[in-house]
């Protein structure tokens, strides 16, 4: 079995060309899986411009924008087929996509999940910024039980054959005046944060980028 990860960087892309090249990476995973292949898993990471996406059990009401306002934002919004509700993703984050072969590690979703909530939880640390879990919501919270609970990265995944696609976005200098036009994830009592938020300062992309491929080898090793 291979446990081991590739990167790939596909710097910033839009929304709709990322997900068909997700989108056949997963199909040829699983496609090599089923004809007995090992299945190299990857990590894509990138950043999109203003998106919103809303997953397939999502509620269309948590988009509290109309049309002609979101094409004003210079935005789009995309239903897909990943679990979860709506979220932004745009300039400042990291978006990673694992197209993992989960079954290679002898773990399933939910200790899949965990273990990306872990290596965004590690990130965090690293820039002195204690988060965690949020029992019931998947994700990475900050002050996670209390009335300043405050989402610093989304996750969605989607899954077949034990392949993955989809993954998480982690904010990083996010410009968070985007979610002010939707509940993100579904929440209308919670609040959204970056690591610059936190910080008060800019931070180095590359180094995000860098610290959460560590991370994911280390959680997946």
């Amino acid at each position: 079995m291979n446990k081991d990860i590739k990167y790939i960087d596909w710097g910033i892309i839009e929304y709709s060309e990322a997900l068909a090249k997700q989108e056949k990476m997963f199909n040829d995973a699983i496609a090599w899986k089923l004809g007995g292949g090992n299945v190299d898993n990857a990590l894509v990471m990138c950043e999109h411009p203003h998106v919103y996406t809303l997953g397939k059990s999502g509620n269309e009401g948590n988009m509290l924008i109309n049309e002609s306002a979101l094409n004003a934002l210079g935005a789009k919004l995309f239903h897909i087929s990943r679990g979860g509700d709506i979220t932004y993703h745009g300039p400042g984050q990291v978006v990673a996509y694992p197209i993992f072969d989960i079954e290679q590690y002898g773990i399933g979703l939910k200790e899949y999940i965990h273990r990306m909530e872990q290596s965004v939880i590690d990130v965090c640390g690293y820039y002195g910024i204690e988060a965690g879990r949020l029992e019931g919501a998947t994700g990475v919270w900050l002050d996670a039980h209390t009335p300043q609970a405050r989402k610093i990265c989304a996750i969605g995944v989607q899954s077949s054959h034990y392949v993955t696609m989809h993954g998480l976005a982690l904010n990083v200098n996010t410009d968070l005046k985007y979610f002010h036009y939707i509940n993100p994830c579904g929440f209308r009592d919670k609040g959204v944060t970056s690591i610059s938020q936190e910080k008060g300062c800019a931070i180095d992309m590359p180094e995000v980028k860098h610290l959460l491929f560590d991370a994911f080898k280390r959680n997946f090793s």
